[in-house]
């Protein structure tokens, strides 16, 4: 007898008792000086990988701004996305920002759909008024091809920033694994709840395709992938039932300043690097660049604000 049999057998019945499960409620959003931009390609994006942007404003105080890169291609369904989104981030506290209304040109007018999707311009002119401590955006190899645009808009547009702004960037993978991810964020069954549930909430999408259900398994694959590519092959793996996994690393002075150089990531598969290895005085004000030497995984009882203190 396969002493497994029942587990998997419960994880069925668990993943389908769920199916008819309906979700409702809202939040105050938190209001805050420190403010996080959370650039996603479609909606739903900003649920998927939203584990530390929820984290940072339940723990830390900060006011988490989702700026919908696109609402689709499905023209037909826009309308609708656009109300799921609003419904999905009310339910976590999550504000939607969007941008969609060209300035007057020549004298005249011109507007655009709200759901054309962002350009650079777009960008450049949310970043200067919100003047975020952070963002979040997809890598750059993210397989899905609006997740790289999004990746690209973005990062175009940091380089277009006056040379006095900085940000910390965080990169999100979902379509396709990061080969280099540098933090690992463990969620508990309460969060992770919160998080199905408002995934729930993108009903159009869910109801073609349950992908909600899947989210606990998706991080729990994270928690295997991220023991080994985050602190290096033969690492401690820590222990974490749900994760998901993200590369930080620091915009200032018109430049990305990577967490983690190519020669420390090599180092980092022989074994951890020293504290000596480390660039941090070159980043002023990010306290993440000082700690990730002995801190790559963040579990639920760890201080956020000793790793995300933006000063």
């Amino acid at each position: 007898m396969n002493p497994y049999l029942e587990f998997v057998k419960g994880i069925q019945a668990t993943v389908e008792s769920a199916r008819g499960m309906v979700a409702s409620g809202a939040v105050d959003p938190v209001q805050s000086e420190q403010k996080v931009l959370l650039f996603s390609p479609h909606p739903d994006d900003e649920i998927i990988t939203g584990l530390l942007p929820l984290r940072l404003m339940r723990e830390l105080g900060m006011q988490i701004i989702n700026v919908p890169v696109t609402f689709g291609s499905d023209p037909g369904r826009q309308v609708a996305r656009s109300e799921e989104l609003k419904n999905a981030c009310d339910y976590l506290g999550f504000q939607t920002l969007e941008k969609r209304i060209a300035p007057a040109t020549r004298g005249a007018e011109i507007r655009r759909s709200r759901f054309q999707r962002l350009e650079k311009n777009d960008v450049v002119e949310i970043l200067e008024t919100v003047q975020p401590v952070a963002i979040v955006v997809p890598h750059s190899k993210d397989w899905n091809s609006r997740h790289i645009q999004t990746n690209h808009l973005v990062m175009d547009a940091l380089a277009d920033m006056p040379s006095d702004f900085s940000c910390t960037v965080i990169e999100t993978e979902f379509w396709g694994a990061m080969d280099d991810p540098n933090l690992m964020v463990e969620a508990d069954v309460e969060t992770l709840a919160d998080l199905v549930a408002a995934l729930s909430l993108h009903t159009g999408e869910v109801a073609r395709n349950p992908y909600h259900l899947s989210l606990p398994a998706w991080m729990m694959d994270n928690v295997r992938r991220g023991g080994e590519v985050v602190a290096g092959q033969g690492g401690a793996v820590p222990d974490f039932t749900f994760a998901t996994l993200y590369r930080v690393s620091r915009w200032e002075n018109g430049k990305s300043f990577q967490t983690l150089e190519p020669s420390l990531r090599q180092k980092a598969t022989a074994g951890r690097p020293t504290a000596s290895d480390f660039s941090a005085s070159r980043c002023k004000g990010d306290v993440f660049f000082q700690t990730l030497e002995k801190r790559k995984f963040i579990g639920m009882n760890d201080n956020l604000k000793e790793m995300f203190e933006w000063k």
